[in-house]
C-alpha cells in the first residue's frame, strides 16, 4: 500500500513536470515521440534548406553584379553623349570665335578700303569727269549684280539653317529612340525576373504541399500502429485477469468438495460452519472486487515506472538533440534574415540606379533643347547681323561714286 501511494505520487510529479514543461514540437510531432532516424532525417532536410538558401543567395549576387555592369555600360554611354554635346558645344564656341575673327577682319578691310577710296575720290576728281557718266552706268549694272549675289547668299543662308535644323531633329530623333530601347530593355529584364521568382515561389509552395501532406499520413499510420499495440496489450491483461479469477473459483470447488467429504464427521459444527461459511463467500465476494482493481493497479504503475525511467531517458537525450536543433534553426533564421535584408536593399538600390537614370535623361533632355534654342537665337542674331553689314556696304558703295574699274577691285578684296 506505501509502494502504490509511493508510485501514485511519483507519477503525479511526473505529470507535473511534463505539464511545466512543454516538449518542442517539429513538423506536428513531440521530440519526446520521435526516433533518432526522425530527428536525423529533420537535421538533413535543415541542411539541405540551408544548402538551397546558400545558392539562392549566390544567385541574387550574381544578379546584382549583372544589374551593375548593365549600370556601369549605361553610364559609360551617356557619358559619351555628353562628351559628344560638350564637342559640339565647342565646336559652335570655335565657330562663334572665328566668325567674331572674320568681322574684325572685315571692318579692318573696310576702314582700308575707306582710306583707300576718300585717296582715289581725291585722285578722281581731277580726272576728267566725262567718264562719271560711264562709272554710274557700270555702277548700276554691279548693283544689279550684287543686289542678285545677295540674294542669293540669303537663299544659300537659308538652306543652311534648315540643313542644320534637319540634323538636330535627326540627332533628338536618333537619341530618343536609343533611349525608348535600353527603357524597353530595362523593364522587360524585370518582368523576367519577376517571372522567374514567382514561379520559383510557386514550385516551392507545391513541395512544401507536398512534404505537409507526406508527413501527415506518416503521423497517421505511426498513430494507428500504437492504437494497435494498445489494443493488444488490453486484450492480453483481459485475458490474464480472467485466467486469474478462474484459478480462483477452482481453488473455491476444491475447498467445497474438501467441506462435503468432512460433513460427516462435523454434524455438530455444521450449522457453525454453514454460517461461516456463507460470511467467507460473502467477504470473498466483498473483497474479490478491490483485490482485482488492487492487481490491476499494480501492474499498471509497473507499467508506468518502467516507462518512466525509458521516457525520462529519451527526454534527456532528447533535449540535448533539441538544444542543438534550436541553436542550428537560430542559426538559418539569421541567414535567411540577412539574404531578405540583402534582397531588399539590392531591390532600393536598383529603384534608386533607375530613378537617377530618368532624372539624367531628363536633365540631359532639357539642356540639349534649350542649347538647341540658345544656338537658333544666335542664328537669328547672326543673320540679323550679316544684313546689317550688307546694307551698310551697299550703302557705303553707292556713295562712293567709285569707277567701275576700282568698284571691282574693292568687290574682289572684300570677297
Amino acid at each position: 500500500g506505501k509502494k502504490g501511494k509511493k508510485g501514485k505520487k511519483s507519477g503525479k510529479k511526473g505529470k507535473k513536470s511534463g505539464k511545466s514543461k512543454t516538449p518542442t514540437v517539429i513538423d506536428g510531432i513531440s521530440t519526446a515521440e520521435m526516433t533518432k532516424e526522425d530527428l536525423e532525417e529533420h537535421v538533413n532536410r535543415i541542411r539541405d534548406e540551408l544548402q538551397r538558401e546558400r545558392e539562392e543567395r549566390n544567385y541574387f549576387q550574381l544578379e546584382r553584379d549583372k544589374i551593375n555592369t548593365f549600370w556601369e555600360i549605361t553610364k559609360r554611354q551617356l557619358e559619351e553623349k555628353k562628351a559628344e554635346l560638350r564637342n559640339k558645344d565647342r565646336e559652335m564656341e570655335d565657330a562663334e570665335e572665328r566668325h567674331q575673327l572674320e568681322i574684325k577682319v572685315y571692318k579692318q578691310k573696310v576702314k582700308h578700303l575707306l582710306y583707300e577710296h576718300q585717296n582715289n575720290i581725291s585722285e578722281l576728281k581731277a580726272e576728267n569727269t566725262v567718264q562719271l557718266k560711264l562709272a554710274q552706268d557700270e555702277h548700276r549694272d554691279e548693283e544689279s549684280e550684287l543686289k542678285k549675289d545677295k540674294r542669293r547668299l540669303k537663299v544659300d543662308l537659308k538652306e543652311h539653317e534648315l540643313a542644320n535644323q534637319q540634323s538636330v531633329k535627326e540627332l533628338k530623333r536618333h537619341y530618343e529612340a536609343h533611349l525608348t530601347e535600353v527603357r524597353n530593355d530595362f523593364e522587360r529584364q524585370a518582368q523576367e525576373i519577376e517571372q522567374k521568382y514567382e514561379k520559383k515561389m510557386r514550385q516551392l509552395r507545391d513541395e512544401m504541399d507536398l512534404r505537409r501532406k507526406t508527413e501527415i499520413h506518416e503521423v497517421e499510420e505511426r498513430k494507428n500502429d500504437q492504437i494497435n499495440t494498445l489494443m493488444k496489450n488490453h486484450e492480453k491483461a483481459f485475458s490474464d485477469i480472467k485466467n486469474y479469477y478462474n484459478d480462483i473459483t477452482l481453488n473455491n470447488l476444491a475447498l467445497i468438495n474438501t467441506l462435503k467429504e468432512k460433513i460427516d464427521e462435523m454434524k455438530a459444527k455444521e450449522d457453525r460452519l454453514e454460517k461461516q461459511m456463507a460470511e467467507v463467500m460473502a467477504e470473498n465476494r466483498r473483497l474479490s472486487e478491490p483485490l482485482r482493481q488492487a492487481q490491476d493497479e499494480n501492474a499498471e504503475l509497473k507499467r508506468t515506472l518502467a516507462n518512466y525511467e525509458k521516457d525520462k531517458q529519451s527526454l534527456k537525450n532528447a533535449k540535448a538533440r533539441i538544444k542543438m536543433m534550436e541553436a542550428e534553426r537560430k542559426k538559418l533564421e539569421w541567414e535567411h534574415e540577412v539574404l531578405d535584408q540583402r534582397f531588399e536593399k539590392l531591390q532600393e538600390e536598383r529603384d534608386e540606379l533607375y530613378r537617377k537614370f530618368e532624372k539624367a535623361i531628363h536633365e540631359v533632355q532639357q539642356k540639349s533643347g534649350l542649347k538647341n534654342i540658345l544656338l537658333e537665337r544666335k542664328l537669328g542674331t547672326l543673320a540679323d547681323t550679316l544684313e546689317k553689314k550688307d546694307a551698310q556696304l551697299n550703302e557705303v558703295l553707292s556713295a562712293s561714286n567709285l569707277d567701275p574699274t576700282a568698284l571691282t577691285v574693292v568687290t574682289r578684296k572684300l570677297e
